[in-house]
């Protein structure tokens, strides 16, 4: 018998994996890069003044997506078993899901209503949202296993 994989949970990984990239490029794109992908202002300022805070917190964060797009790719059947799987997984799919549904509160407030916000809102909803059908659909095989 094969080991079923899960399509929803390896696309996730994979868009976890272009969401780490895109934060990489961003410490080698410098300031502008860090302005056109929402960063904010004061992250590309100190950037652009040789600080090692931006490239710290950017590399913090995409180490921390290719960790989650390994517990999708396990969760998936592709790669081998990681700790706490499924807890990891529900876990990574809730915070994907709340910073997505972050998109009501932007759309209510007028001056948060600015394309990035809209657009970053929608695309990691769509990362909640696969990481979440993948981890239910899943959710018998990577259950907890019993000694």
């Amino acid at each position: 018998m094969t080991e079923q994989r899960n399509r929803w949970l390896i696309i996730g990984g994979w868009l976890s994996i272009a969401a780490a990239f895109l934060h990489i490029a961003c410490i080698f794109g410098g300031g502008d890069w860090y302005r056109f992908f929402g960063a904010g202002e004061e992250l590309a300022r100190a950037d652009e003044a040789g600080l090692w805070t931006p490239a710290i917190l950017t590399a913090g964060i995409a180490t921390l997506l290719l960790i989650w797009s390994a517990y999708a790719f396990a969760g998936a059947g592709v790669t081998r078993r990681l700790p706490l799987l499924r807890t990891a997984l529900v876990i990574i799919a809730s915070i994907y899901l709340l910073r997505g549904l972050m998109i009501i509160p932007i759309l209510m407030q007028p001056s948060a209503r600015t394309s990035f916000n809209i657009w970053s809102s929608l695309i990691v909803l769509i990362y909640g949202i696969t990481y979440s059908v993948g981890t239910l659909q899943m959710w018998r095989t990577i259950s907890p296993r019993r000694a």
